[in-house]
Order: structure tokens, then sequence, then C-alpha cells
């Protein structure tokens, strides 16, 4: 329908349920499948979850801690509480000595304290490194806000030191701060993340990587042609066993490359003996890297492109220092938020397929006398509120909501 110049803005029935089918997707991803009826701590230190921060029991100047999502709706309902979107390796604090006399309701049993949680200013509130709440009632710059994959802080678009990436090709963001912790990242950052010679933007990366494999353990960057052109043949039985049972990493990935020539070839050939093979098995992929010309000045946050993990060496030299810089997560790329977001709507699909859905949940806690009043009042409401719409379908006009 055609909205005049003075009309008042008017939305339909039809765009109030999409807006709703969306917030309820928005939720799903956000919570990642969280359990909103059972505690986390007795799972430990949880991959990835959502989490809480109740400035009511531990406010600023005390000491930081997290809840879990079925302690927020349990023990902390009418609480001011922040929401920390996810942390990775926490395991809720409700109820420890961090929160002095308050005890958990789901799970009253704990240790005083969860030694490896990782706290930061975000459980109190407070975001980026200008140290501010979001949404802040005193900033009048419209503006968005990142979280780093490292520390896991969220920062404004505007603080970040850098270009803020557009696009759904740069899925990840590093802080300055976390990429001088683990400076290695610099050198990835130049052939990944970086500007190539001659080239106008960041995503030029990505359109160069479309026409070449990165080999991450044998010599260099290669066109498409040139791989087909090489030719390596070892003894079947020299083949790592992980490429037969399907668990090898991107650093031994080579042995299963070469076992699929031999079986492509048809023919079987000791060309390459078994110790050559694995010498180019460890070759470090970093070393090679920062052998080469490129640069890049190292300051501003780095937008990742959505292939980079897997471009990281995983040698055991280079394994030691993810270690040793506290970042050994990044080899794991079911750690992204992506993957985390992808498993709360397949968790959520997968439930309402077997029939888990919440109203029905709700009335099962309810004893039958209650399900029937509410029962009968849904009816009522939905006869009237179908007699109300079809009067304004029938004259073509559509009902202004709020």
């Amino acid at each position: 329908m055609a909205v005049n110049e003075g009309d008042e803005a008017t939305v339909s029935l039809v765009d109030v349920l999409e807006e709703d089918e969306e917030l309820e997707n928005e939720a799903s991803a956000v919570l990642g499948g969280s359990d909103s009826e059972r505690c986390s701590y007795p799972e430990g230190y949880v991959k990835r979850q959502a989490l809480y921060a109740c400035n009511t029991c531990t406010p600023t100047g005390g000491e930081p801690a997290g809840v879990c999502l079925a302690c927020s709706y349990t023990c902390h309902e009418g609480h001011e509480l922040f929401e920390l979107y996810t942390k990775r390796n926490f395991r809720c604090d409700c109820g420890n000595s961090k929160f002095k006399d308050f005890e958990c309701k789901l799970c009253p049993e704990k240790d005083q304290l969860n030694a490896d949680n990782k706290y930061s200013h975000n459980f109190f509130g407070l975001y980026c490194i200008c140290n501010r709440p979001y949404p802040d009632l005193e900033d009048q710059i419209p503006d968005e806000m990142i979280q780093c994959i490292v520390c896991e802080d969220w920062f404004h678009g505007r603080h970040l030191g850098c270009r803020v990436a557009e696009g759904v090709e740069m899925q990840e963001m590093v802080c300055e701060a976390c990429m001088n912790k683990a400076p290695f990242l610099w050198t990835y950052a130049t052939h990944l993340a970086g500007e190539l010679p001659g080239s106008g933007s960041a995503t030029a990366v990505s359109d160069y990587l479309k026409g070449h494999t990165v080999c991450l353990c044998v010599n260099s960057v290669k066109a498409d042609d040139e791989i087909k052109e090489e030719k390596v043949v070892v003894k079947k039985e020299e083949i790592d066993s992980s490429c037969r049972n399907g668990t090898e990493e991107p650093s031994t990935s080579l042995h299963c490359q070469e076992e699929e020539k031999v079986q492509a070839n048809g023919a079987i050939s000791g060309k390459r003996k078994h110790q050559e093979v694995e010498g180019l098995a460890v070759h470090c992929r970093l070393t090679e890297l920062e052998a080469r010309v490129l640069s890049r000045p190292r300051e501003g946050a780095v937008f990742w492109p959505q292939f980079w993990r897997s471009r990281l060496c995983t040698c055991t030299n280079c394994k030691a220092v993810y270690i040793d810089v506290g970042v050994p997560f990044l080899l794991d790329e079911s750690d992204t938020v992506l993957a985390y977001e992808n498993k709360g709507k397949t968790t959520d699909q997968e439930g309402m397929s077997e029939g888990r859905d919440p109203l029905m949940s709700a009335l099962n806690t309810l004893d039958r006398v209650q399900q029937l009043e509410i029962i009968y009042e849904y009816n009522d409401m939905k006869t009237e509120l179908k007699e109300y719409l079809q009067r304004f379908a029938h004259e073509g006009k559509v009902r202004k909501c709020g």
C-alpha cells in the first residue's frame, strides 16, 4: 500500500510476526543452546556460553563474577544484570564466595572460587579502551560495538585504530593490544588480512587467494595449475594413520593429499622416502612467511577473513607458542562466535521439531484447572483478534501497531 506524505507509518500483522521471528532467531543465536533451567556449573569450564554479571550482588568496587543463563533467570530475577554475550572457558560463579551470603538456588554446592575464570571490566558493565558503559547515555555519536575474539572485550568502531571492515568476508577482529600480546599474528596479518602489493583494499586478499592454494607446510602460495603439475607419490603403507581415520590436523594434511594422489594415479611408487615426507610435514609455515618482504604497520586492530584460522601453522613449535601467549583456541575453528551462533540456531530448530514448544513447556508446569483456564482465554483472544483483523482485510487496509 502506498504511503502518502504526512500519513502515519503503518505495519501489517505479517510485518510484526516476521520481526518477532527474527528476534527469536537472534536470541537463539546469542544463547547458543544454553540451558535456561539448569546451572552450568556441573559442566565445568564450558567451552563457550552466554554469561551475565549481577551489579546487585557484585557491584563495581567488589570482585568481578559471572553467572550462567539459568542462574540469571532463577537466582537473579529482578536484579540489575549486565549481559556479557559470550565468554569462553568459564564456570558459573553464582553463589560462591564472591557473593557473600547469597546462595545459588540451582547448584548450591560450589567451590569458593573458580581459579581459571578470566575477568575484565565488562563484568562491571564497562567496555572498550574508553572504559564506558553500553549503551552510553552521554555518548551521542552513532557507532557499533565489535568484540575482540582474543580478550573478548567490546570496542567502539572509532576506537579500533583502523577502518572497520565491511562485508561478511571479514568475520573476526583482534584488537591492537591482543595483537601485541601475540606478535606472531602481525606476520599472518601481513599475508592474510593486510593489503597485497599493488592492491587498494584488504578485500583484495580474499580475491587473490580464490585462484591460489595455500600450502600450510610446503613451500609458499602456489597457483592451482602449479599444484596440478607437481606429482608426489609415496608408498601407501607409509601414509599416516590419521589420514585414514579422517582426524588429520591442518599441519598433517600433506599426508592425505599424497594418499589421494596415490589412489588417483592407480599406482604405488617409492620416489620419496617416509623420512622426507615427515620432514615436510613439520615445516613451519610461520618461519616461511617471516622470510618474505611484505610488511605492514603494527598498529590498529586487525579484521580477519573467514578462512584465516585454518591458515595458521600447527607445527610443534608454533603450538607451544600459542599456549605460552594464551591463544591455543585460535586453532579451534569451532571456537568462533559464528560456529557458536549456528549451534544455537540448530539446537532451537531441533527442539521445535521434537515438540519442545515454549508455550507447551509453560503449560506443563501448571495444574489442570489452570491449563484449561489459559486455553479458554487463548481461544477467546484468538477469535476476537481474527474478527478484528478481518474488518481491515475486507476494507483493504492495514492497522498501525504501537
